[in-house]
This record gives C-alpha cells, sequence and structure tokens, in this order.
C-alpha cells in the first residue's frame, strides 16, 4: 500500500485522453498551488474502476483521493457513503460559474436530494456517426441509386441503416459497412439495447418505477440487433470484441462508414494525430425505428472526491482547478469532451471539431438511465440477454422473458433485504 501521506491517488478510467489530461491538469495545479504530493494515477478500464472503487470500497476506505465515476454507478455508491457530500465546500467556494455554466443535464445524476457528490468531468452523449466524404462520393451516389432506386442518404431509419451498411461494406479495402462495441462488460451491448427499446417508441420502466423490458419494442430491437450484428456482408467482424474505445479508435482508422458510439469518439477523430478520418466526420442523431423518434443517451463521467480520502481540502481545491473553463477546454483539445457551455460555444473548439455545436441537440432528444440501487446487477442481466441474442437462436421473445423473471428476482431479493433491515 502507498504512503498515502505523501502520494495523491486518482483512479482514471483507462482512455490516453484522459490519461494525459490528467497528468497535465495535476502538473498545472501543482505549479499553481505550491502542492508538493506526488501524483499516483491508478488507470483502470470500466469493470476493474467499478470494482475497485465501488464494489470494494475504495473510496469509502481511502484506497483513493479522487475518482473517476460512471453516473450508472453514482446513486450505488451515494448509497454505500463512497463520496464526500460536496455541499459543505461549494457553501465555501463554488467552481466559476456554477452551476449557471453548465447545461442541467449534467447536474442532476450526481444529486440526491439536497446532496451533490460530483462534478462534471466527461460528457458525449451516444450519437450515429459517420463518414461524409463516402456518402457525398459523387460514384458511391450513383451506384446507389441503380442498386436500391433510391438515394443514398444518412439513414433516418434502422433498416436504411442496415442497408446502408451493407452497400458500404468493402471488406478488401478493410472498410465495413458499421461497426458496434459489442464486448461484454456490462455497458456497451447494454446501452444498444436501450437505443433500439427508446428509438421504437419503449420505456425501461413501468408504471409503478419497476424494470420491465419484456414488452413488445424490446422484442422488436432485439431481433433487429441481433441481425444486424450477425451480418457479415455489413458489420466489422472484430465488433464482438471491441469495446467502445477500441470501436472508437478503429473507425478514427477509417475501418467503417458507420458507428453508433459516443460523441466523444467523434472529437477524437478531429484532434487525434493518429486520425485518419480527420475532416471527414459527421455526426447526427441515430436512425429510430419508422414513425418513432430519435433517441440519444445521456451518461457521463464525474469527478469524486473519496469519502475515505485523507486529503478532502486539497482535493476539493483541485477540482476547483480541473473544472475551470481553461482546462475544460483543454481536455477537448485532448481528445476527450468537456463539460461547459463555454467550451461547447468556443469558436476554437467549433473550428477544430465543426460538429461540436451538435452537443445540444443530441441532449435535447437524450434519456437517462434508471437511478436504481442494482442498475449495475440489472445492466449484466441484459448484458447477458443481448450476448445471448446474438449468440445464439433462442427466440428474443423467450430470451427476455428468463432476463425478465431474473430481474424481478433480484428486485425480490433487494426488497426481502431493505425490509430486514428497517424491521432490524
Amino acid at each position: 500500500m502507498p504512503n498515502k501521506t505523501a502520494t495523491f491517488r486518482i483512479a482514471v478510467r483507462k482512455f490516453a485522453p484522459f490519461e494525459s489530461a490528467m497528468q497535465q491538469f495535476w502538473d498545472k495545479y501543482c505549479a499553481f498551488s505550491g502542492c508538493t504530493l506526488q501524483l499516483e494515477m491508478v488507470v483502470m478500464d470500466l469493470h476493474e474502476l467499478y470494482d475497485s472503487t465501488i464494489s470494494r470500497g475504495g473510496l469509502a476506505n481511502g484506497e483513493f483521493d479522487i475518482a473517476h465515476i460512471n453516473t450508472d454507478w453514482v446513486y450505488e455508491g451515494y448509497l454505500a457513503n463512497a463520496f464526500e457530500v460536496l455541499n459543505p465546500y461549494l457553501d465555501k467556494q463554488q467552481p466559476d460559474n456554477f452551476p449557471e455554466g453548465w447545461s442541467s443535464s449534467l447536474l442532476g445524476l450526481q444529486q440526491f436530494g439536497a446532496d451533490i457528490v460530483g462534478l462534471p468531468f466527461h460528457d458525449g452523449p451516444e450519437c450515429f456517426i459517420y463518414r461524409k466524404d463516402l456518402f457525398e462520393d459523387t460514384t458511391a451516389q450513383a451506384n446507389y441509386l441503380a442498386l436500391y432506386g433510391k438515394s443514398l442518404a444518412v439513414p433516418k431509419t434502422w433498416e436504411d441503416f442496415h442497408q446502408v451498411a451493407q452497400f458500404f461494406n468493402r471488406p478488401q479495402d478493410n472498410l465495413y459497412g458499421s461497426l458496434f462495441a459489442c464486448f461484454p462488460d456490462g455497458h456497451n451491448t447494454v446501452f444498444d439495447f436501450c437505443l433500439q427499446l427508446w428509438t421504437r417508441g419503449g420505456v425501461l420502466e413501468d408504471q409503478h418505477g419497476n424494470i420491465n423490458i419484456n414488452i413488445p419494442s424490446a422484442i422488436d430491437g432485439l431481433d433487429f440487433y441481433r441481425q444486424l450484428v450477425n451480418d457479415t456482408n455489413a458489420v466489422h467482424p472484430q465488433s464482438g470484441t471491441f469495446d467502445s474505445v477500441a470501436a472508437g479508435r478503429a473507425f478514427s482508422q477509417g475501418e467503417a462508414a458507420m458507428m453508433i458510439n459516443w460523441f466523444g469518439f467523434a472529437a477524437m477523430c478531429e484532434v487525434d494525430a493518429d486520425s485518419k478520418v480527420k475532416g471527414k466526420i459527421g455526426v447526427g442523431l441515430l436512425p429510430a425505428a419508422s414513425g418513432q423518434s430519435s433517441a440519444s443517451l445521456n451518461v457521463y463521467w464525474l469527478y469524486t472526491i473519496a469519502k475515505g480520502s485523507r486529503h478532502q481540502a486539497l482535493a476539493y481545491d483541485f477540482l476547483l482547478f480541473v473544472t475551470q473553463a481553461a482546462q475544460d477546454k483543454a481536455l477537448t483539445l485532448s481528445g476527450g469532451i468537456g463539460c461547459r457551455l463555454s467550451t461547447w460555444n468556443d469558436l476554437e473548439i467549433n473550428e477544430t471539431i465543426p460538429f461540436y455545436h451538435q452537443l445540444k441537440l443530441l441532449h435535447d432528444v437524450a434519456y437517462s438511465l434508471p437511478q436504481n440501487r442494482n442498475w449495475v446487477a440489472v445492466a449484466a442481466i441484459i448484458d447477458q440477454l443481448v450476448l445471448a441474442a446474438v449468440n445464439s437462436e433462442e427466440s428474443s421473445a423467450i430470451l427476455l422473458d428468463k432476463a425478465q423473471k431474473q430481474i424481478n428476482a433480484l428486485q425480490t431479493v433487494i426488497s426481502t433485504a431493505l425490509t430486514n433491515s428497517h424491521e432490524c
């Protein structure tokens, strides 16, 4: 165990732009403040980060001082007393232009009653990302018209998405029509499932607030998704091993015509020195079922202070520094997505990333995942559901029924435990 009094430990989501930004911010902060603590960044992928900070109590017991926390996990962490509540610090000194400097869509998921347990770090809703140069190619337009009898256009429906993906699929050129992040980490396929559900008019919760996925729109969405991702004439063959980061990297290398992924990976294509598609990227709303509206997913990353940190005052002072407009902009230029409205509207940012202003449009149609104490466990069930659909012949209706029974059993266990604790 490191010497906690001599080091400052930050649990960081594994992603090169996050890692480089945090090191730069710490160096600048120390030069500014005179802090002499040594930074120890503990870089982890999603599963390890959740396990270390929340499941194994790394924030509660002081193993870390600050952590990047996904809003999927923040409610569970709050119930586990993992985070330092920021209200007393905010009462003394708030970040510059707080809260007006941020979209309200980035301030709600970390607040429980009056308690605020995090500040926005990285944003970027799910969106449709495509290669403008391929859609604008006159030869491709003529060929598409001859083949399908209609004009080549950015797809508005899922059926058109599938057809366009087949059209652009050119494995001999290492170009595939589309790619997906299907790695089983409790996130990627879960998000894809939710987006299919929402763009078909479905919702995750019933009128009583219980998670209910055994509904017709889920059957339709799962049927379509399993057909699409298994279509070797439309989808990148490594999709099963891609998480969102790997999918974004493959897209930046010119390996796909279209992708459903986080906005941040579209921005990365414009700022990453290794990108092969700079200047060729378009961003838009996701396709939807015929007659239904588009949707996005609002999941974002937070800066949180560990409840068990020995450096809480310093940690908050660091958060005041890293959430300033200059650092928020610097994060964006390094490949992350800043959260301040000033960054969204910055002229330099929008010249570098021409579609950056579309963040507001995506937030306008974005859903949030349920603030459910056992959401991580529910997400694991949905993850296995989607993987079973993709890798088996069992009907979507049967698979959904099985998954819903698991979710119901999980909810029963939680309810019983809560009842027993109240009786004690």
